[in-house]
């Protein structure tokens, strides 16, 4: 991986909140780092003498982001919510805006608790296919422990104040200048440093040395299948359209990824075992709809009915959300991949390219494995977007 730090471009930097938005501009520039939203960074500093963590705010990409998208918010409140043994994320967001300095900028990002909880100025946070393809491996834990023997590495937990209170847990009686970083087993990685380029580099570093081990021991060779199979968009559409409640934007992807990856062997289950990263669970569902037939009324109709037994075997209250898929792979041909707007297919067609590549790779380090079906759930039914269908 590159690194795109450059000292000339740096020097006319002249804060230091200014520096964390040139690195965290960096980092949203590489898509094997970050996609539509992902990772977060933050830098912590005094205001009117009082210690504060500006934490990328909701709403920014870090592609994007400037100083006023990053959350001011009191480090006192957030260390004090890690010691906390329990506390609901709608709880924690309440608190966190709360303790901001400034109500008028975006809310704080739900691991600002943990960005608070490590004790360097400068904290990146991405979720680098390459990291998160080994660790979703069946063998993945064994990988990522030789890979990186001196970093903290946290067994997947739900994103946000429990994964933020099991890191504390986990360091409480750590030397935190033997970390030299944090991997989140099927979710990212962290590294941190007093100094902004020494983070990034520290991330650039890392997930280089996972993109080498991956050429070394999961090199795919995609080739085009050049086997017929019919397809009628505008039967695609419409059906989906009608399953959605709304005139759904498409997004055709035949690129070599896409024909390869549609042309495996037993393709239903092998594209079914779930996302590479848990955010993407909201874009895409767990699973896309699989057509190797051309019954599509019928297909669909199972994939909706497999998805309302799904919620219903783990719903504790929660409102189900529309059962269509967000995306389809049709056998030997195509992805296609939903949404209200072209943006928004596009969106998940990004994602799904990365999933791609990530399940081909990870299956050549003896398989891929996603998280469980309850964690599964967890992320998708996030008390956090249940708000906003209840609002």
């Amino acid at each position: 991986m590159k690194n795109l730090f450059n000292e000339y471009a740096a020097k006319k930097f002249r804060t230091e909140l200014d520096l964390r938005v040139y690195t965290s501009n960096l980092l949203g520039k590489s898509d094997e780092l970050v996609l539509h939203g992902g990772g977060n960074t933050s830098l912590k500093s005094t205001l009117n003498g009082e210690e504060i963590l500006f934490v990328k705010g909701s709403g920014w990409d870090l592609v994007s982001i400037k100083a006023e998208g990053f959350a001011p918010v009191r480090m006192k409140t957030l260390l004090e919510m890690a010691k906390m043994q329990e506390l609901s994320d709608s709880d924690m967001l309440s608190r966190q805006k709360a303790a901001m300095t400034d109500p008028s900028a975006p809310n704080p990002s739900v691991e600002a608790i943990l960005h608070a909880i490590i004790p360097y100025k400068f904290v990146d946070h991405t979720h680098a296919d390459a990291i998160v393809t080994i660790s979703n491996s069946l063998m993945g834990e064994k990988y990522i422990q030789e890979l990186f023997p001196n970093f903290l590495i946290v067994p997947y937990v739900m994103p946000g104040f429990v994964l933020a209170h099991t890191v504390y847990e986990m360091c409480k009686d750590r030397d935190w200048d033997a970390i030299e970083g944090i991997i989140l087993h099927n979710h990212g990685i962290f590294t941190f440093d007093d100094d902004a380029k020494s983070s990034y580099d520290k991330m650039i570093a890392a997930v280089s040395k996972a993109e080498e081990f991956l050429d070394r021991n999961a090199s795919i060779e995609i080739q085009r299948n050049y086997k017929h199979s019919e397809c009628d968009i505008s039967k695609i559409t419409k059906l989906i359209s009608r399953a959605k409640g709304y005139p759904v934007s498409i997004n055709i992807n035949q690129t070599p990824l896409a024909n390869y990856y549609s042309s495996q062997e037993n393709l239903r289950e092998f594209a079914s075992r779930g996302v590479l990263t848990p955010e993407h669970i909201i874009r895409t569902k767990r699973v896309p709809l699989i057509m190797t037939d051309t019954n599509l009324q019928e297909a669909l109709e199972k994939y909706m009915d497999a998805y309302k037994e799904y919620f219903h075997e783990f719903a504790n209250g929660e409102i189900c959300l529309n059962p269509a898929p967000n995306y389809m792979i049709i056998k030997d041909l195509a992805v296609i991949s939903f949404g209200k707007t072209k943006k928004e297919a596009d969106i998940v067609n990004d994602i799904v390219e990365h999933t791609m590549k990530a399940v081909l790779r990870a299956d050549k380090l003896g398989g891929y494995k996603s998280i469980s079906l309850q964690e599964s759930f967890k992320m998708e039914y996030w008390e956090l977007e249940q708000a906003k269908l209840k609002r």
